[in-house]
């Protein structure tokens, strides 16, 4: 009763490597021909079942008494089948975070941090965000040229989490090249150390000197997380809200910047970022394939054998794109899946898309005459079976002046805004780099 792969696709369909992420569409519509769920391999001998309709999805995101997220069901890493070096397994191991939990357990750390979360002042937030956008957008906007991705989307949710979270600015080096190697694939099992150990730091630091921010309130909380569970808990906050975050911010710009439907909107001076938004969580939502459930015994869904402790990847992307969905009007409805569903739906929603609406609001407010630099079909994406995220977002535009902030207070020790760059740029600024490396690079002030 397993799905059997349709023709011209392989046993299990690679989600990895450029092809896949030049064109992943192209690949859900042949994974389709198998059914609502298809054999997939995530990273070279790292098998799955992906989830790619949108019932389907709803079904495992909603019934966690018949699917776990606990990796510790997953039978092929515990028998030695996977790859003790995968480069996937720092997002798939299990850790003690509501991520990989369950029950009462997952109902005690999500209360946490949407305890937390809710103590996060709406307009304190949007003051940082535009606080921040402002000061990135200052240092290209003279230059007349940007690349959207190093030297905006993925900084900016940087500055805005190093704020919320207390973050000294010299963590912020770590953080991202933590982050780098995780998302990346790139020694990610050591940048996962390096990204645990930035944040042990970080407790420690808050343990002496406690402060209004998040890393204090999750420490304090009622709830009583360990020290092994705190860690983990700002692990999973500060990469949910950095990866997904600039993936948002950078495909709505994307969309807004290369979609005719939106170019009158735009020279008229009426932005439909909402709307730009909501297409993009529907069609390339920042995190395509996540939610790994397993099995907790053998199930059959609509004729196909889903076995117990095989790893469930619900496709976000899939299920959005699923064609026997009788919607037709992307904008303004909220039904998709790019946030999950069920227990394990993002708390984050709000703030998340507060963030990314600033984000655009400000750069197009302040640069209106944008364009993209190469044609939209020759924009890379970067491979990697979990996200959908751009290399590169280069553009053009008329150089304009940088606004300053004179009522801006006296920086603080923990303020995460860098200061600009010394003169000239660092020839190690122009060496190739991974999309976390350019970010890091502006951190040491080589932007």
């Amino acid at each position: 009763m397993n799905a059997v792969p349709p023709p011209g696709c392989p046993a299990h369909q690679p989600l990895y490597g450029p092809e896949f992420a030049a064109d992943p569409a192209a690949v859900y519509r042949l994974l389709r021909e198998s059914g609502p769920t298809a054999r997939v391999e995530l990273a070279p001998g790292v098998r799955a079942t992906l989830v790619t309709g949108y019932d389907a999805a709803l079904h495992v995101l909603r019934s966690p008494e018949t699917f776990s997220k606990d990796p510790r069901r997953w039978k092929d890493l515990a028998d030695g089948t996977v790859p003790a070096d995968s480069p996937v397994l720092p997002m798939m191991t299990y850790r003690p975070s509501a991520l990989f939990t369950d029950g009462e357990e997952h109902s005690r750390l999500r209360g946490a941090i949407a305890d937390t979360l809710a103590r996060v002042e709406t307009g304190a937030l949007r003051g940082c965000a535009e606080r921040g956008a402002d000061t990135l957008i200052d240092r290209f906007a003279p230059r007349g040229t940007a690349d959207l991705l190093g030297e905006y989307a993925q900084v900016l949710p940087l500055l805005v989490f190093n704020h919320l979270f207390g973050c000294p600015a010299g963590h912020g080096v770590r953080l991202v090249e933590g982050m780098s190697g995780m998302f990346d694939g790139v020694d990610s099992e050591k940048a996962y150390e390096l990204l645990i150990a930035t944040l042990v730091d970080l407790v420690e630091l808050k343990r002496r000197r406690p402060a209004p921010d998040m890393t204090s309130w999750l420490m304090e909380h009622p709830a009583g997380l360990t020290d092994e569970e705190l860690i983990h808990t700002l692990a999973v906050l500060m990469g949910a809200g950095t990866e997904p975050q600039q993936n948002l911010i950078a495909n709505g710009l994307r969309l807004l910047l290369s979609d005719d439907r939106f170019a009158g909107d735009l020279s008229g001076g009426t932005l439909p970022v909402q709307d730009a938004l909501d297409e993009v969580l529907w069609t390339d939502p920042p995190i395509a394939n996540y939610a790994v459930h397993y099995p907790r015994h053998d199930a059959v869904y609509e004729g196909t054998l889903l076995r117990a402790g095989h790893p469930l990847v619900v496709s976000l992307a899939a299920a959005n794109t699923d064609p026997t969905l009788t919607h037709h009007q992307l904008i303004g409805n909220r039904a998709h899946l790019a946030w999950s569903a069920g227990p394990h739906t993002c708390p984050a929603q709000g703030p998340a898309r507060l963030i990314a609406s600033v984000a655009v609001e400000k750069l197009l407010d302040r640069i209106p005459d944008i364009e993209l630099s190469v044609p939209v079909a020759e924009l890379r994406w970067r491979p990697g079976p979990f996200h959908r995220a751009l290399a590169a977002l280069p553009v053009s535009f008329p150089p304009a002046p940088a606004v300053g902030r004179a009522d801006r207070p006296e920086r603080s020790p923990s303020e995460p805004f860098p200061p600009p760059p010394s003169e000239p740029r660092s020839p190690e600024a122009d060496r190739p780099r991974t999309t976390w490396a350019r970010a890091a690079a502006w951190w040491r002030g080589e932007y």
